[in-house]
């Protein structure tokens, strides 16, 4: 796993998800969706890559929105492997 990123690289790291709000040791965006069953697909292509990567999202569902939240728990932080997520689960919008 990943070294924390330095605070003085993180403005760096933040300008590749720039969507994505920056709240002291996580990244996190909530998703809009049509429907739930569109959110729920969502959620299931977001766990395809998180396993794929072996790096998991908290994860909230509210009908039709979904909020991701991405911190390297074992890290106490945020750490390569939280933006590299971040710009593999933007592909997953960006795609639609």
């Amino acid at each position: 796993m990943s070294d924390l990123i330095p605070a003085a690289e993180l403005k760096t790291y933040l300008k590749t998800v720039p969507v994505w709000e920056h709240d002291k040791k996580k990244i996190e965006r909530v998703f809009e969706f049509e429907d739930f069953t569109s959110a729920m697909d969502f959620v299931n292509q977001v766990a395809e890559i998180a396993e794929d990567a072996e790096h998991h999202p908290d994860i909230d569902i509210r009908y039709n929105k979904v909020k991701l939240l991405l911190t390297t728990h074992t890290k106490g932080g945020l750490t390569e492997a939280d933006f590299d997520l971040a710009e593999r689960i933007d592909t997953l919008v960006d795609e639609e």
